[in-house]
């Protein structure tokens, strides 16, 4: 009798134990959400108390956005590619129609190209439009519309180089009270080039390579000079550009770009031209002698890792610095 009593009492004391530790666990369970709740609407919090905000945008003009944009249009594949990278993807509710970065852009909807649609872009009802000073001259009209409907419209400058690419990701973080999420994404991007050009200086100046970079195929070639992200990523891991003497992007005749004597021909339009690139360039007439034709060291690469400004410029550069000197770079 005394046995069974104490077994019972044992498990009655097991099951209280376990109800206990249960409710322990749950109530742990339920600080946790609340912190993290709290710790969200701390979040929110500073978000919204930067603004309002003022901003003077690429052509100088002042916007004043008085409280953080919940739905926004990006008319420009490069401002989508900033946007989603601060962790906008939620509030784009619009895009460029060339906008094929990241996936998730493509899921959203369609407002045009250059030539946008202002009904469709008022119709989403935006708190704000990001575009571009490089399309000002072809949109100006439509962001007069969007702007004269009550819409907030930041014009963004037009990148050229990686300050530049800095300046537009920092003005669209102001915009967007994202400027922790900009800054960070910047520091990096500074710190990645800083150790690539680091890699770069262990090539011996006899080693050297001279790049053509071919930004439109035959018959009318187009290639890259100085004042584009392309001549700034040659430098950054020390190979030298053939077109250096050039200015922004050029039109170079075949003789032209024979006489160049590349070391290293790249192409980037190999994901949109028909065939392959290094084939068709084997193929033309007087090229069978350029060193970069002879050793086979024609490549094709994204051409928005090396044109378009935002978070992946950097991977450009590193698949720049791989093909050009693979022994240095390659992981």
């Amino acid at each position: 009798m005394k046995k069974w009593l104490y077994s019972g009492l044992l498990s009655i004391s097991l099951v209280v134990i376990s109800g206990c530790g249960d409710g322990q666990e749950d109530q742990s369970s339920d600080e946790e959400n609340v912190n993290e709740t709290e710790e969200n609407q701390n979040n929110d919090q500073q978000e919204n108390s930067a603004f309002p905000v003022e901003i003077t945008d690429a052509v100088d003009d002042s916007l004043t956005i008085e409280e953080k944009p919940e739905r926004i249009v990006s008319t420009v594949p490069s401002n989508t590619e900033i946007a989603f990278a601060l962790g906008l993807g939620d509030e784009i509710v619009g895009v460029s129609d060339h906008a094929n970065y990241p996936e998730e852009a493509t899921e959203k909807e369609r407002v045009g190209g250059l030539d946008f649609d202002v009904e469709t872009i008022i119709s989403l009802e935006p708190d704000l439009v990001l575009s571009d000073a490089s399309s000002l001259q072809q949109a100006e009209s439509g962001l007069n519309q969007l702007e004269e409907a009550g819409i907030d419209v930041l014009i963004v400058n037009n990148a050229s180089s990686f300050d530049d690419a800095y300046e537009s990701m920092e003005m669209i973080g102001q915009a967007t009270g994202t400027e922790e999420q900009a800054t960070s994404i910047v520091s990096d991007m500074k710190d990645d080039m800083e150790e690539l050009e680091e890699t770069a200086q262990e090539i011996p100046e006899d080693e050297q390579k001279k790049v053509w970079m071919e930004v439109q195929p035959a018959p009318e070639i187009f290639t890259t000079g100085q004042g584009t992200f392309v001549h700034e990523m040659l430098e950054t891991i020390n190979a030298e550009n053939a077109a250096a003497e050039e200015e922004g992007w050029v039109p170079y005749s075949e003789e032209e770009a024979v006489d160049l004597n590349p070391d290293v021909i790249i192409t980037t339009y190999g994901s949109y031209s028909e065939g392959n690139p290094a084939e068709k360039i084997k193929e033309r007439s007087g090229w069978s002698n350029v060193p970069a034709v002879e050793n086979n060291e024609i490549y094709d690469v994204n051409n928005d890792t090396v044109s378009r400004p935002g978070p992946r410029l950097v991977e450009g550069v590193q698949e720049l610095a791989e093909l050009v000197y693979p022994d240095v770079f390659a992981e």
